[in-house]
C-alpha cells in the first residue's frame, strides 16, 4: 500500500514505515504531523484518485530530527569580463518517519457541547418562520376612496402657492446686491480716471521751464 501526498509545496510517495526527508516544518523532534494533501492512494491494486484531493484520507508521521542538506556549490562566470563567483548552499531539512496511512479517517464523536449548539440553533430556526407569519397575519387598512381625494385637494394647492409666493423673493434678493456692486464699480472708475487727470496736469506745470530773459551783452556788462 502507498500514496502520493503533498507536503510542503512537494510530491512524495510514500509507504508504512518509511523514512523521508522533506523541506523543514514546524515542530519539535518527536512532535507526531498529518497531513490531508493526499492526492492518491493504491490499496492492493485498488486506486483511489482524488479531485484533486482524497476526502477523509489521512496520512500520520512523526518528526524524526532536524538537519541539514549536503552542500551544493554555486559558481557563476562570464569570460573576457574578470567576473566570477563561487557560492555554497545547504537546504533545511526535515527527517519524518511515516507511522500510517488511513483512506477514510474515523469521525469523532459529537460532544455535549456540539449537541447542545445544534439544539439551540434549530430552535431559532423554528422560531424566525413563526414571527414572519404574525406579521404577515396582521390585517391592513385601506383608505376610502373619499378620504383619498379630500387629501389631495388640501395637499395640492397649498404648496403650488409656497412656490409661487417664495420664487419671485428670491429672486429680487439675489439682484439687489449684484446692482450694488456694478454701481460702486462705476464709481471707482470714474473716481481713477480724475485722479490721473489731475496727476498729468501737475506733472506737465513742474516740467515746463521758465522763460529766458533776452538780455543782449550790453545790459550785461552795465550790470557788471
Amino acid at each position: 500500500m502507498y500514496a502520493i501526498v503533498d507536503i510542503a509545496g512537494q510530491q512524495f510517495k510514500v509507504e508504512k514505515d518509511q523514512e523521508l526527508f522533506v523541506h523543514r516544518l514546524k515542530g519539535k523532534e518527536g512532535d507526531k504531523v498529518e497531513f490531508n494533501n493526499v492526492l492518491l492512494i493504491d490499496n492492493n491494486g485498488k486506486v483511489a484518485f482524488g479531485t484533486p484531493v482524497i476526502d477523509g484520507a489521512l496520512i500520520k508521521a512523526r518528526i524524526v530530527e532536524h538537519l541539514k542538506g549536503d552542500k551544493v556549490l554555486v559558481f557563476k562566470k562570464k569570460r573576457r569580463k574578470g567576473y566570477q563567483k563561487l557560492n555554497g548552499h545547504r537546504q533545511y531539512l526535515t527527517k519524518l518517519f511515516i507511522e500510517n496511512i488511513l483512506e477514510k479517517e474515523a469521525k469523532p464523536k459529537a460532544t455535549k457541547e456540539t449537541a447542545a449548539k445544534k439544539e439551540t440553533l434549530e430552535k431559532k430556526q423554528v422560531s424566525a418562520p413563526e414571527t414572519k407569519k404574525t406579521a404577515e397575519d396582521k390585517p391592513v387598512k385601506k383608505k376610502s376612496p373619499a378620504a383619498k381625494e379630500t387629501a389631495k385637494e388640501t395637499k395640492k394647492p397649498q404648496a403650488k402657492k409656497e412656490v409661487k409666493k417664495e420664487g419671485p423673493a428670491t429672486t429680487k434678493k439675489a439682484k439687489t446686491p449684484e446692482g450694488k456692486q456694478a454701481g460702486t464699480q462705476k464709481e471707482t472708475k470714474a473716481t481713477g480716471k480724475a485722479t490721473t487727470s489731475k496727476t498729468t496736469t501737475a506733472k506737465k506745470k513742474a516740467t515746463k521751464k521758465p522763460k529766458e530773459t533776452g538780455d543782449t551783452g550790453k545790459d550785461q556788462k552795465e550790470k557788471k
